[in-house]
């Protein structure tokens, strides 16, 4: 039997999985991310136990995915120690003949939330992951949005809330969301993690400041029918209430959005939002090379 195999690559684990025509995930498994030849290696020896038809995989980043790029396929400027500028892509070429998708992991998620998750009603969704890192993507018209490169939504510069003056977690940028919102910002500025704060720790009012005001500029700019929210951070539940109040209070009177309660969401699938998007994503990919291979067959054969 041939498998779909889906590969969720992030900064902290690899989650990989191979499921059934259906999609019914047949085996998952959870790797620490380590230096490329030690992590790619305990992939590899999970997928070598199966015939795969495809692959799916969604990066951490950023990544390369212009394919006339001399780096297409590459990891490029992440901080991630060892990954910088490693041809991820090119290395499971090598090893599996078959047709793999390649995009991110936050526009897996999201392609994986509008179909089979808290999107699945819209053919237009952003989804934004909040946890140790900041990252987004977005399905437009049904499609993953790719352009020169992917989205970078975490790294959109912010307004600082008033007198917060805590050093950026990011390396890149002072004042960008990633920086002030993921979760070491919490940390810098009360020590604990997330999970050990009290819902009503004023933190919560600055977390909800930042996301709220990402949510904005991405409503405003590319106007989803829903934005799906994830990752660590959000699992704090409360959360999603005070996002929904600071939106609204940021956003004033300019622009009627959808009801908040319906418009921003948590997410469906969980933690598998990013497998099941992958998984769908290297099914479509089988099919497109499927009909790829037909229409040349055709065209061969009428020349003929």
């Amino acid at each position: 039997m041939e498998y779909y195999g889906s590969i969720e690559a992030g900064g902290t684990k690899f989650v990989c999985a191979v499921a059934d025509e259906a999609l019914n995930i047949v085996e998952r498994v959870s790797l620490p991310t380590q230096f490329p030849e030690a992590t790619l290696d305990q992939v590899f020896d999970f997928f070598d136990g199966y015939k795969l038809k495809s692959l799916g995989v969604g990066s951490f980043g950023p990544i390369d995915i212009n394919q006339k790029s001399s780096t297409y396929g590459h990891v490029t400027s992440t901080p991630k120690v060892g990954w910088r500028n490693v041809d991820f892509l090119g290395a499971l070429k090598e090893r599996y003949d078959i047709p793999i998708a390649w995009t991110t992991d936050v526009n897996a998620a999201a392609y994986g939330e509008m179909h089979l998750g808290a999107g699945k009603e819209t053919q237009n969704c952003i989804y934004l992951t909040v946890g140790t890192g900041i990252g987004g993507g977005a399905v437009v018209n049904g499609h993953v949005l790719h352009g020169f490169s992917h989205p970078e939504m975490g790294h959109i510069s912010v307004q600082r809330y008033p007198n917060d003056r805590i050093e950026s977690s990011c390396p890149y940028h002072d004042n960008c969301l990633e920086g002030l919102a993921a979760g070491p910002a919490l940390e810098k500025r009360t020590g604990m993690k997330g999970q050990q704060l009290e819902p009503d720790h004023e933190v919560w009012t600055i977390e909800a400041f930042y996301i709220a005001q990402a949510l904005m500029n991405y409503s405003l700019t590319l106007s989803p029918e829903k934005i799906i929210l994830g990752g660590g951070v959000m699992k704090q539940t409360h959360l999603l209430a005070k996002v929904r109040e600071s939106l609204k209070e940021q956003l004033g009177d300019y622009s009627t959005l959808p009801r908040l309660e319906e418009y921003i969401v948590g997410c469906d699938l969980g933690d598998n939002s990013g497998t099941m998007g992958c998984l769908l994503l290297a099914k479509e990919q089988k099919n497109r090379m499927k009909q790829t291979n037909e229409v040349g067959a055709e065209v061969s054969n009428f020349k003929n």
